[in-house]
């Protein structure tokens, strides 16, 4: 599929040139023929909140500052009402400290860890469920036709996944618009880039789309409705917690969005049908999966 050079859509676009984000290396082909590449690089950064280190994660190391807001934030250590006072990162320590007005003890909350499925190994503190009692997600509606149109955009945007591989991207939409692509070596890196983006800039979910190249798991619900995003869209497939707790707190789930085809498994109340999928460019099904990608 032909790339696009137009990213005059993103507030923020990948940058797959970015000499800090891949590392040249050499190896063999299958026919044993040297081959050069690059690949993404992984470095560990410390979130502190505070005096309190709160976690490390592995990370490519773009915008630390927006993944420590949004991990702090979606995991419900940083109040909506709590006031920021700074966020410091230090590249040479790969460290990152959040500053609020108050002290903030989560010692409880720390105790108890659940690794979750997403790449790199994401990490949740607490009860999962912690924070979605009582939600109430908008309900902004969305059009079939730019659910399609944001995918073959998305698609053919640059970045690191087309130049290297072993990422995950994840998109801030609205309406048909891609505004920010965040990338990471976990889909939940880059979720939480994109929340922490959205909390410094005070950017409203009401009318959003968050659309991810990954998996549509159980992490991935609950962050976008921490977020309070309404719709959360993938190219990917579901997994049967993700799929309940969508239906549980009113949040439009739609995944295997491939050229015509996409499932909605939750919401589907929130979409307005105006396109034809038989004039939306088609991609080829994978040979031995019922029911398409």
């Amino acid at each position: 599929m032909a790339r696009i050079d137009d990213i005059s859509d993103y507030l923020i676009a990948p940058d797959p040139s970015a000499p800090r984000l891949t590392r040249a290396v050499t190896g063999t082909d299958q026919n044993g023929q040297p081959i050069h590449l690059r690949v993404v690089e992984e470095r560990p950064l410390t979130i502190y909140l505070n005096a309190q280190e709160i976690v490390t994660a592995m990370t490519i190391g773009d915008y630390p500052e927006y993944l420590a807001l949004g991990f702090l934030r979606n995991q419900g250590m940083l109040r909506k009402d709590e006031v920021i006072k700074g966020v410091d990162y230090d590249e040479e320590l790969d460290v990152v400290v959040v500053r609020t007005n108050g002290q903030t003890t989560y010692e409880d909350k720390l105790k108890k860890k659940t690794r979750t499925s997403g790449c790199a190994v994401g990490t949740v503190f607490g009860d999962m469920m912690d924070g979605l009692e009582g939600i109430a997600l908008p309900p902004t509606q969305v059009k079939t036709s730019d659910l399609y149109a944001l995918a073959a955009k998305i698609n053919r945007t640059p970045s690191l996944y087309l130049e290297a591989g072993a990422i995950h991207g994840t998109i801030l939409c609205q309406g048909d618009h891609p505004l920010v692509y965040m990338e990471d070596v976990g889909r939940h890196n880059a979720v939480d880039k994109i929340a922490g983006w959205m909390l410094s800039e005070g950017v409203s979910p009401d009318d959003k789309i968050l659309y991810t190249t990954g998996r549509l798991t159980s992490e991935m619900v609950i962050k976008t409705a921490m977020m309070g995003l309404p719709v959360l869209a993938s190219r990917s497939g579901f997994t049967a917690w993700g799929v309940e707790i969508a239906n549980q707190i009113g949040l439009t789930l739609i995944g295997r969005m491939k050229g015509q085809r996409f499932v909605c498994l939750a919401g589907e109340s929130r979409l307005i049908r105006d396109a034809d999928p038989t004039q939306v460019a088609d991609e080829p099904r994978k040979v031995g999966r019922k029911g398409g990608a």
